[in-house]
């Protein structure tokens, strides 16, 4: 008869091993569930005894809630402060031509928008750079005008290149029919040449040159007070 072949050691381990990884997971498990239940049933009896407790001591809710109120008034009370500042600042904008020649163009463009907000039109923006269409500065006046603006620094002020008929001509063909310009405007700190204002003139275009710039940067004047034959005021208002 020949001999009985016995299983290797670890084979007649191996469903007692399962066993007992099995009963460790399920025991992991058990020991989660159990955890989770504890730490539940205390944040469940902390916030029973703070309400509890708030209950009791109710003057208590009643001082968080006035300090709230008072911290809310603050708050309040130094945003329209800062408004205020913020409003006296820009009243008191002055720019002269000197400093507005040794501007990158960039920031000449954020001079002409703070103008604009000095002036009242609170929603100013600049909107210049590549793609700009021919609109560098967009703004409504107090009495609901839409300004598109181009702006044409020069480095070199009055000795730089003078504004010609085409710059005039890529405000005349976008302002209106792009940006819905009421008053379209070219502002800049150099020359403009004769055939260019006979141009704007013909196409109600408004030209700041620099003697008009140097005065409406230096003074309270609103731009629109300083330029001849503006469109009338789209809807009443105070300033009517």
């Amino acid at each position: 008869m020949s001999p009985r072949r016995r299983r290797p050691a670890a084979a007649r381990r191996s469903p007692v091993r399962r066993r007992t990884r099995r009963r460790g997971g399920r025991q992991r498990a058990d020991d989660r569930l159990v955890v989770f239940l504890v730490v539940a049933v205390l944040a469940v009896a902390v916030v029973v005894a703070v309400v509890n407790w708030l209950l009791f001591h109710w003057w208590v809710l009643v001082a968080i809630g006035v300090l709230a109120v008072l911290g809310g008034g603050v708050w309040l009370h130094r945003k329209q402060q800062r408004a205020r500042w913020e409003a006296v600042r820009a009243q008191g904008l002055r720019y002269g031509l000197p400093q507005l020649d040794g501007l990158h163009h960039a920031r000449f463009e954020d001079a002409v928008r703070e103008l604009m907000r000095r002036d009242g039109c609170q929603d100013a923006v600049r909107v210049g750079g590549a793609g700009d269409l021919g609109a560098d500065v967009k703004a409504t006046d107090p009495y609901g005008r839409r300004w598109v603006i181009q702006c044409k620094h020069r480095r070199n002020g009055l000795a730089g290149s003078a504004v010609g008929t085409p710059d005039l001509q890529v405000l005349n063909g976008t302002a209106r029919q792009v940006h819905g310009a009421d008053i379209a405007v070219i502002v800049t700190n150099g020359r403009v040449t004769a055939p260019a204002v006979t141009f704007a003139k013909q196409q109600r275009l408004h030209v700041v040159d620099r003697h008009t710039l140097g005065t409406w940067a230096a003074g309270s004047r609103p731009l629109w007070e300083l330029l001849r034959a503006v469109p009338p005021p789209r809807k009443p208002t105070s300033l009517s």
